[in-house]
């Protein structure tokens, strides 16, 4: 970079992160033991004692996005106010699907069901496994988590498209609210909130599913499984996934996505149309999504008060807040694609295309391991409870479908191609925060996106050196959405009130 170029860059925001994951990095290499319990106790207090918290935020994001969409807001345009949308329709919920946590979404699809079926809040709720086990990840995967993204995505989207504003932050969509302080010391907290949210949510989804593909890696090739190829793993698809980024950017990112979207349409075909269970797989998902429906406010507002099984603290807080840290990135890459159309269409139509596309993948996936359970043919159950392994479950889970082996190769297709969107959303963020000013079609410089990749991919690699356990992993999610809550709601108090004032200028524009 010139002088010219570096003088633009935010070093407080850029350096500090990095020095605290860096340091959180290192803590975890030295003293693993010793971290792994410290993070637990915070995650316990963030989670068991406030985690009301998280509950109320995820049903309140449902109906501010109701809200939104239904509501006079819903006929604003991002963007000039008769632009038509930038992507066509596939091409735009594609690239939004497959920016955020898509990869996670394949991976859970396969067994997550399997978690919930030893839980005892099953027979609590009256009902056998079969018939219940399928409705949580629906549930935890559908509205409530594509409520924030929406949400949000729609105020970076009405900052970035409609008022133009070159700071790309957190911190400038809080403006209306905290005015001036936004460039201050109030703003650079905000920011640095965010930033480390950011890279929570990356070391969570890393660490979670990376694993999956080190397992196949290690089945299709006979590799013994460790952490050094977990790791070199990381480092490979974050340095093919950065190249592609630097050579094609968004154009390259939007084509990713659609043959990605292809790959994994075309699974879920097979796996329905092949596996002999595809009966099972369409009357128990239609079974399942209607009981989601039917008992949605009680699963959205369970809180378990008596601690008689810690479902919600162990599964429901998890995931809001895994969303919530996810919410620095993905809406706003949401945002940036969607120029050219309604509030109403980016809402309803994600709703359509995300939630839609994240159920028929839990469904089909899903239902394809419960329906062999039910039928006898496989007990995975048991499977899970004796090696408590969830990747080996998954890779016991393809062995019976028809031509596992290529399963197994579109799987690991599919989660690279996810990541490239992912990443790439994460690392053109994360770079934008570096700069004081951005206008609205510039784009960071290359060495900024380089700086923050090699950030992105630090704490999952001490994440996975120090053994974390899955509960662990978790906890650096909700331990991080505490705060990003709060910025969260400024944000769309602020969005409310900058969105009147804009309807007020376009009637004051029509009178003259």
């Amino acid at each position: 970079m010139n002088q010219k170029e570096t003088s633009r860059i935010d070093w407080l925001v850029t350096l500090v992160p990095f020095i605290l994951i860096v340091g959180l990095t290192i803590l975890l290499f030295v003293f693993p033991e010793s971290s792994n319990e410290v993070i637990g106790q915070v995650r316990f207090f963030f989670g068991d004692t406030v985690g009301l918290y998280y509950l109320v935020i995820g049903m309140g994001f449902l109906v501010v996005s109701m809200v939104m969409a239904l509501s006079k807001y819903g006929d604003i345009v991002l963007g000039e106010p008769f632009e038509k949308p930038k992507y066509n329709f596939f091409e735009w919920g594609s690239m939004m699907f497959t920016c955020g946590l898509a990869a996670d979404i394949l991976f859970y699809s396969f067994a997550e069901w399997v978690m919930y079926a030893t839980n005892p809040h099953i027979q609590d709720m009256g009902g056998s496994i079969i018939e219940w086990a399928g409705v949580f990840p629906l549930f935890h995967w559908s509205f409530i988590p594509w409520a924030f993204y929406l949400v949000l995505a729609v105020a970076f989207g009405f900052m970035l498209h409609v008022r133009k504003r070159p700071r790309q932050r957190y911190s400038e969509a809080c403006k209306p609210v905290i005015g001036k302080h936004a460039t201050g010391l109030t703003g650079r907290i905000i920011d640095l909130f965010a930033l480390f949210a950011l890279l929570a949510g990356t070391a969570t989804t890393f660490s979670v599913a990376t694993p999956l593909l080190a397992s196949i890696v290690m089945k299709l090739f006979h590799i013994e499984i460790s952490r050094t190829v977990v790791t070199i793993i990381i480092l490979v698809i974050t340095c093919i996934v950065y190249t592609y980024a630097v050579m094609h950017g968004f154009k390259g990112i939007g084509i990713l996505a659609k043959i990605c979207m292809f790959l994994f349409f075309g699974l879920l075909i097979v796996v329905l149309f092949t596996s002999g269970q595809g009966r099972f797989i369409l009357e128990n998902g239609f079974e399942s999504f209607g009981k989601m429906v039917q008992n949605f406010i009680g699963l959205a507002t369970y809180a378990d008060p008596a601690r008689t099984n810690n479902f919600p603290q162990d599964w429901t807080i998890y995931y809001w807040a895994y969303w919530m840290v996810w919410c620095i990135a993905a809406p706003f890459f949401i945002g940036n694609i969607s120029r050219g159309r309604t509030i109403r269409q980016t809402i309803l139509g994600g709703y359509i295309f995300g939630v839609g596309s994240t159920i028929v993948s839990f469904i089909v996936l899903g239902n394809y391991s419960l329906g062999m359970q039910a039928t006898g043919q496989a007990d995975f159950i048991k499977i899970y409870e004796e090696s408590g392994d969830l990747y080996d479950l998954i890779l016991s889970i393809i062995d019976t479908m028809p031509a596992s082996n290529f399963i197994l190769v579109v799987v690991v297709l599919c989660m690279i191609a996810f990541y490239a969107t992912s990443f790439d959303s994460i690392a053109y963020t994360a770079a934008c925060y570096s700069y004081k000013n951005l206008g609205e079609n510039e784009m960071p410089h290359k060495a900024i996106e380089l700086l923050w990749c090699l950030l992105l991919i630090a704490l999952p690699i001490g994440l996975v050196f120090s053994e974390s356990s899955m509960s662990n992993i978790q906890s650096v999610s909700i331990i991080s959405a505490f705060p990003i809550g709060i910025i969260m709601i400024i944000m769309i108090w602020s969005f409310f009130k900058d969105a009147k004032a804009y309807r007020k200028e376009l009637s004051g524009n029509e009178s003259r």
